[in-house]
């Protein structure tokens, strides 16, 4: 993916810093969004030691006067958008008896109208240069569900949906959109677990092992390819064995 414009949200930290990285590393030029400005700014150097043309905007993904902005900026500074990897989300745990109807809409908010607006955005410089790769970041739970998730796994499992609809609607311009689905990935949330919660989780993945940040990003990487030109409407699975589709 030489010099291919690659937009990352939530890129400021955890996974989507490390989906970022890995896209400089093949070739592409980068574009960072996140409201996490001191990390964001650190992301950015890390990424641009690789690829030193990338930038980076700070802005609410819930926002679309920001998302607008960033986008504009963007197609000032490069041109183009070639990829789009919708990774910004959120979680807000609770068993649903007990959730807020704010605790909801806010999770479905971040997790899922910011990549109704942020696919809608980029469409159009898609459309015209007749190509095009998106990538959303889903979960496990949007397929097998969570106790104590219902927000969260509804805004996932409708991000599946979601992704399936636009890659029918796009495939004629030469547009694949497709999602990549973490299991448990280390992460240090999960580093904090005590060893019972730990070996619980352990228990269910045939691999015995949770996954790193980098085996997600090496998901988005492969789908975000050139390459992978022939896939679409798909999600790949990331977790392990803990789900076989």
């Amino acid at each position: 993916m030489q010099d291919r414009v690659a937009i990352v949200t939530g890129s400021s930290s955890g996974i989507g810093r490390v989906i970022a990285v890995r896209l400089a590393q093949l070739g592409a030029r980068l574009v960072l969004i996140s409201n996490e400005s001191i990390r964001l700014l650190e992301a950015l150097e890390e990424v641009r030691a690789i690829s030193p043309e990338s930038e980076a905007f700070e802005a609410d993904v819930t926002s679309s006067p920001c998302l607008e902005e960033s986008l504009k900026l963007t197609q000032e500074k490069f041109g183009r958008i070639d990829i789009l990897v919708n990774n910004a989300g959120i979680t807000r745990d609770g068993l649903l008896v007990r959730m807020s109807p704010k605790d909801w809409d806010r999770v479905l908010e971040v997790n899922l109208t910011s990549v109704f607006h942020m696919t809608r955005m980029v469409l159009k410089p898609m459309m015209k240069a007749r190509y095009g790769r998106i990538v959303n970041i889903a979960s496990v739970v949007g397929v097998t569900g969570n106790p104590g998730q219902a927000n969260y796994v509804a805004s996932k499992a409708a991000l599946i949906g979601f992704s399936k609809s636009v890659a029918l609607e796009t495939a004629s311009r030469n547009i694949t959109v497709n999602c990549v689905a973490p299991g448990f990935i280390r992460t240090a949330m999960t580093d904090a677990l005590n060893p019972k919660a730990r070996e619980a989780i352990l228990s269910r993945i045939p691999l015995g092992t949770m996954g790193e940040a980098e085996d997600v990003a090496n998901a988005v990487a492969f789908l975000a390819a050139e390459r992978s030109g022939y896939i679409t409407g798909e999600t790949i699975h990331v977790n392990g064995g803990l789900h076989m589709a």
